[in-house]
């Protein structure tokens, strides 16, 4: 067999390749970390563009639907502008109910819960002087209670304002390290947002450029699997989102149907936040039924905890009857590899994991299922 230039030249690249990254596998990986710092405005803002986009789409579909709008100049020439800027305020207009319904009922729970905990720690105390048997085991333990030793509030008070002027210094540390922290990350999202605009206003360009590329410099076989496994990924990942967003407006309004019916407080405002955590799959609404059981706990503990009772019955018809219908058979993925993807992605990347591992398991899910398909029917 007769070695040609070009053959030998291609092993020794990926052989010299394969050598810099065994031998400088720290540098580089330090070099990616880097780059990745440098280019997350930009991933950020392709983010933001694939969601706003199935927003825009949609408007665009019916944008001025009808023959007699079909050859009018006005029309085409503001279709793409205003179903953008609509899609965009949509999304802001969602995050912005969710958050002002949310945040301040949160922190007026987390006051009353303060207020209370005072009141609390004193009965609990009172309870334990007056339970004889308590005060011999506490005795025998070597834990002393003293008469209002929990309850000496402004004792506590001037503790701990004597402990933050003593460390006065490293608190401003700590808030500026914050201030920063935030105005950098506002910029970077500002960023973002404006590369994704750009991105929406040239995308078939952008498209057909990238299509171009790959077809000058990819042979056909290979062009063909990409645009392959594109279509398959890009469908996935559409499909997931619009199902888990259907799916958790149906979760919120029946919590917030069902709250009101069985009288639990702040009916409505759990049930929007509920609604916004069932975006993460399968934990989401667990995460919201927590946070809504604190909140319940400042008003009465037993409603508290019937709330709980509620979100996990709650849970279990949502997750056997509308999820597997709603999004399961959208993405065409089995309940247990769902569960697996959530565990998986969730133990790599956290909560960004657990959005990225569904979609990435049912696109190679239908990849293999194709692929299996195919090879046994030769």
């Amino acid at each position: 067999m007769k070695l040609e230039w070009k053959t030998c030249l291609k092993i020794g690249v990926t052989a010299a390749v394969i050598f810099l990254f065994v031998t400088y596998w720290e540098s580089m990986i330090a070099l990616l970390g880097v780059a990745l710092s440098a280019a997350k405005p930009l991933l950020i803002g392709c983010l933001i563009a694939y969601v706003v986009n199935i927003l825009m789409s949609f408007y665009e579909k019916y944008y001025f639907k009808g023959k007699k709008f079909q050859n009018k100049k006005w029309v085409s020439k503001s279709k793409r502008m205003v179903c953008m800027l609509l899609a965009y305020i949509s999304v802001v207009g969602i995050l912005f109910l969710i958050f002002s319904l949310v945040v301040p009922q949160l922190i007026e729970c987390g006051k009353l819960l303060v207020n209370e905990i005072p009141v609390v720690l004193s009965k609990a105390t009172e309870y334990v002087q007056n339970n004889e048997q308590l005060m011999k085991m506490l005795g025998e333990a070597g834990i002393s209670i003293q008469q209002n030793s929990l309850s000496d509030w402004e004792d506590v008070l001037k503790q701990v304002a004597a402990f933050i002027a003593s460390g006065i210094g490293g608190v401003m540390g700590s808030v500026f390290s914050v201030v920063s922290g935030v105005f950098s990350g506002a910029v970077t999202l500002l960023i973002g947002v404006i590369f994704s605009i750009y991105l929406l206003l040239g995308k078939e360009t952008l498209f057909t450029q990238v299509k171009r590329i790959c077809k000058t410099y990819c042979k056909d076989t290979v062009y063909r699997k990409i645009s392959y496994v594109y279509h398959v990924f890009n469908d996935s990942f559409r499909k997931f989102i619009v199902g888990q967003c259907t799916e958790a407006v149906i979760l919120g309004a029946l919590c917030v149907v069902c709250m009101l019916i069985f009288g639990f407080p702040y009916a409505t405002m759990i049930g929007v936040f509920i609604g916004f955590t069932a975006l993460i799959p399968v934990a989401g609404a667990y995460i919201g039924a927590a946070v809504g059981a604190f909140m319940i706990l400042t008003v009465s503990p037993v409603q508290a905890l019937l709330f709980l009772l509620f979100i996990v019955v709650l849970q279990q018809v949502e997750g056997n009857l509308v999820y597997p219908k709603v999004v399961g058979s959208s993405i065409g993925l089995p309940g247990i590899w769902v569960l697996s993807a959530v565990t998986i992605g969730g133990g790599v990347l956290g909560v960004g994991g657990m959005l990225l591992g569904v979609p990435i398991a049912a696109a190679c899910y239908q990849m293999l299922k194709a692929d299996v398909k195919k090879r046994n029917i030769k």
